[in-house]
């Protein structure tokens, strides 16, 4: 008996597009982001975020002269918290899909004085060109829910990872009922019109509200990691599920 064929289409936001232009259509918001991508951020989460990224640096484990690498790492702030913990004797990767988040988070960086150590790589997370067994960390912070195959992009990850090291994503999540009007509201009015005003931009910002609602849930996201081979599978909400942080290990 034949088997049926794949879905030749995902999801992009709200819409449906071809598997192949996905990533071409996220590289189109991201290029159009880059400039704003700091400032919208803190105006989108009152500077929340910085909160969120803290808590995953916190449970990275990583000693100094251990390596790490941040995934669809954007502009950088994850990386540079993880050079922190991993010295000048240790090696941060920081990779992106998209040139113009990348060069920005190169930037960032270098204007930060931490030349040595750090690598800056444009690569895409379902294919990523490391060897097996590379990294004491990888992290991925809001870069998940933009991957095309995202059960490709997790097994990618879990692969570079060395024996008994950490896969951490930090992404929006599924928040607690409670909250859901609010939030609704102000994902789909509030957040488009600050697209507009401040990055001149609204269709954009409703795609990246679109993207979270499509994002897997807490217990789905497990599942992923777990069936990527990763063992010790759990997660943390913060801010009532807006966001999670998971956490697996490679045996």
């Amino acid at each position: 008996m034949s088997q049926p064929s794949p879905d030749p289409t995902t999801d992009f936001g709200y819409e449906r597009v071809r598997r192949e232009d996905k990533a071409r259509r996220v590289r189109g918001v991201f290029d159009s982001v880059a400039d704003n991508y700091d400032l919208m951020n803190d105006l989108m989460s009152g500077g929340v975020h910085r909160l969120w990224k803290r808590f995953t640096l916190s449970i990275t484990g990583l000693r100094p002269g251990q390596s790490a690498l941040d995934v669809a790492g954007g502009t950088g702030d994850i990386s540079l918290g993880l050079a922190r913990q991993v010295g000048q004797q240790g090696l941060v990767v920081l990779t992106d899909i998209n040139a113009a988040m990348l060069a920005h988070g190169r930037d960032r960086l270098i204007d930060a004085g931490l030349v040595r150590g750090i690598q800056c790589v444009q690569a895409n997370a379902e294919q990523l060109p490391f060897a097996d067994g590379s990294f004491h960390c990888v992290t991925i912070a809001f870069g998940l829910r933009n991957v095309t195959d995202k059960q490709k992009a997790l097994a990618s990850m879990a692969r570079v990872l060395k024996p008994g090291g950490q896969l951490v994503v930090l992404e929006f999540s599924k928040p607690a009922e409670m909250l859901r009007p609010l939030y609704d509201a102000y994902s789909f009015r509030l957040l488009p019109l600050l697209g507009k005003i401040v990055a001149k931009d609204e269709a954009s910002y409703r795609y990246l509200a679109e993207s979270i609602r499509m994002h897997p849930d807490q217990e789905t996201l497990a599942a992923m990691m777990r069936a990527a081979g990763l063992e010790d599978c759990r997660y943390h909400n913060l801010s009532g599920g807006i966001v999670a942080v998971h956490r697996g290990y490679r045996s």
